[in-house]
């Protein structure tokens, strides 16, 4: 009997070292096979995604993913799957939201059963990730936007580089992403790109707001300088026109500007030359990557050795070889609306992890392109452009407003409609760029989205 007991001891002794090298020695080897059911545990305890207020955006719910705000934040907040992998805030703050993996740590390991005896909360959580997002703005924005096909838009502070809102249609459903995915990754009309961030469009005449603080600055012309349009211009053989083969006869740099001459601007962009323009586009950061919290497209710019005086004259009103995101058009009027300062954006608040604290982000200078005396000069030029020139459209009783309407061509179909804006002028909180897709002019179609979203955000936020 004792031999008995003997044999039965050392058996157990045998398992358990069995057992501990399987747990401590090879575990975090087998953690790392994704076929590891730990991962679904994991899943459950994973942290949720938040808007300024509190309001959820992510949360696991009952072993689920679910995304309250569905098709609205999609592209932005991201999805998690086991199948199809991370996107959005879920994938840039994956390691953040995921609770520590406790494979290997035996103290770990017994809160887990604890817990499951006890029902109390002995285990580790993801973090919450907080965000910048304003859950009426982003209503707003998206509502409007999702009456066209294909459109985006960015609100931000100028003031900090908070986004706002962020929003991009066609979207989905991510709740609905184990059933609908293999149909969204074949739609044509692109729904699991984040446009607002990721789509590369030429910007058309929203640019102008760029080639009018690069000629200010470098003191290629003046606020006085004046400009002959009668609706064409030749550079050799080639011939450039205003939308419409309008023309606007003569006017001042701030009449150039409101009543959007190509003409006047191809003939800035020439006089300034490749060499100053492009100084500006490096100073701006134009063609260089945005260092935002999300991987965010990098803008589309011709290489100067490459540029021919009609190449130049085109991109001096926003066409030729030139595409930017609706985010760096946000960014350029940000500039201005905080006095030649571009603010870093940034979507992620804080990360708030459970018994730790939380890490906090904030606002910060990506660039100092253009003088202070510049911006509020094309700020001014701005405010001219809504209060008299193409914006009308973005006029909001009792408040200054300030814009760039933008019709651009594309060899694709019609028009994109543009329209970049900031409020109030006089003291601005809220810039707004839209981009809606093959919808002709500017004034027409995003005008009066960006009017609608300012109206919101001006009175959502302090």
């Amino acid at each position: 009997m004792a031999k008995l007991g003997m044999l039965f001891t050392a058996l157990f002794c045998v398992l358990a070292l069995r057992q501990a090298y399987v747990q401590v020695v090879k575990g975090p080897s087998y953690a790392a096979i994704s076929y590891n059911p730990r991962h679904a545990l994991l899943a459950t305890r994973r942290g949720r995604i938040l808007a300024s207020d509190g309001t959820v955006l992510a949360q696991t719910t009952k072993d689920q993913r679910t995304y309250p705000y569905g098709p609205s934040l999609a592209q932005t907040v991201g999805y998690v799957s086991i199948r199809y992998g991370t996107s959005g805030l879920e994938d840039a703050y994956d390691a953040a939201l995921t609770p520590a993996d406790t494979t290997g740590d035996v103290a770990a390991q017994f809160a887990e059963i604890v817990e499951a005896f006890t029902g109390h909360n002995a285990v580790s959580r993801g973090a919450d990730v907080v965000t910048t997002i304003v859950p009426s703005v982003q209503d707003a924005l998206y509502s409007r936007l999702a009456l066209h096909a294909r459109a985006a838009g960015v609100v931000l502070d100028p003031r900090t580089g908070a986004v706002l809102a962020l929003a991009s249609v066609p979207s989905f459903d991510p709740n609905a992403l184990a059933t609908e995915f293999q149909t969204l990754l074949h739609d044509p009309h692109s729904p699991l790109l984040n446009r607002a961030i990721d789509g590369l469009y030429p910007p058309g005449s929203t640019f102008k707001i760029f080639t009018a603080s690069a000629a200010l600055d470098s003191g290629t012309v003046t606020m006085q300088s004046t400009f002959y349009d009668p609706g064409y211009f030749s550079i050799g053989n080639f011939t450039l026109h205003d939308n419409e083969f309008e023309s606007t006869g003569t006017q001042d740099l701030t009449g150039a500007f409101a009543l959007s001459s190509n003409v006047d601007f191809g003939q800035i962009a020439l006089k300034m030359g490749t060499q100053t323009f492009y100084r500006y586009i490096d100073r701006w950061g134009i063609g260089g990557s945005v260092d935002f919290q999300l991987p965010a497209g990098i803008d589309r710019v011709p290489p100067e050795a490459s540029i021919v005086p009609g190449e130049l004259a085109q991109m001096g009103f926003g066409q030729g070889a030139l595409l930017m995101t609706p985010l760096r058009m946000a960014l350029l009027a940000a500039t201005i609306a905080d006095a030649g300062s571009e603010p870093r954006p940034y979507i992620v608040r804080q990360v708030v992890r459970p018994g730790v604290g939380a890490s906090s982000y904030g606002s910060a200078e990506l660039a100092a392109p253009i003088s202070a005396d510049t911006a509020a000069n094309v700020k001014n030029m701005m405010v001219a452009v809504v209060q008299r020139g193409t914006g009308t459209p973005a006029q909001l009783p009792g408040v200054t407003v300030a814009g760039k309407t933008g019709t651009a061509t594309n060899p694709f179909g019609a028009s994109h409609s543009w329209f970049v804006c900031f409020a109030p002028a006089e003291s601005p909180r809220v810039v707004v760029a839209i981009v809606v897709e093959n919808a002709g002019y500017g004034a027409e179609v995003a005008a009066p989205i960006a009017r609608e979203v300012l109206r919101t955000a001006l009175r959502s936020t302090p």
